[in-house]
Formats: structure tokens, C-alpha cells, sequence
């Protein structure tokens, strides 16, 4: 998976584009693809901000998110038990 942009470079790209500048001059001069330009104006324009959106899946929602409290208590209980004790 490749990596976000970093805030500093999303913030010049948003100030440069607000100043007038078109979105594909700004993104030649800050080798950035246009396509980037215009969907980081989009996600600015909807979400008031140019942060990336959050990658992967959502916190507690795995397969064992229903067993989290049975799964801790048996190892503050037993710190020696091993995987397949607890299966």
C-alpha cells in the first residue's frame, strides 16, 4: 500500500490552488498528480480538512471483538497460558 502525502505538502498544494492557481500548474510544480490536485481540493471542500482519510479496518471489529474481556481476564489470570490453552 502506498503512503499518504505528508500535511505540510497537502497544506501548500490547498494554499497554492485558494491563491489562484490552477490545479494542474500546482500540481507540476509540486510533482504531484493532478489527479491528487483536484481530489485533495474535493475531500477539502467536503470535509473542511485536507488530512487523509483513515487506512485499514476499524478498530474492534474482528473476529475475536465479541471475546476481548473473556480473552484479558484469562491472561491476567494465567500470564503463563499459551495459545492453544486458550482455544
Amino acid at each position: 500500500m502506498g503512503r499518504c502525502y505528508s500535511m505540510d505538502l497537502r497544506e501548500r498544494v490547498v494554499a497554492r490552488i485558494a491563491s489562484g492557481h490552477s490545479r494542474r500548474s500546482t500540481a507540476e510544480h509540486f510533482g504531484v498528480s493532478e489527479s491528487f490536485a483536484i481530489k485533495l481540493m474535493q475531500r477539502q471542500s467536503r470535509a473542511g480538512s485536507a488530512a487523509p482519510a483513515r487506512q485499514g479496518r476499524p478498530r474492534g471489529s474482528g473476529k475475536l471483538a465479541t471475546f476481548e474481556a473473556f480473552l484479558i481476564g484469562e491472561v491476567e489470570r494465567r500470564p503463563d497460558i499459551t495459545m492453544p490453552e486458550l482455544a
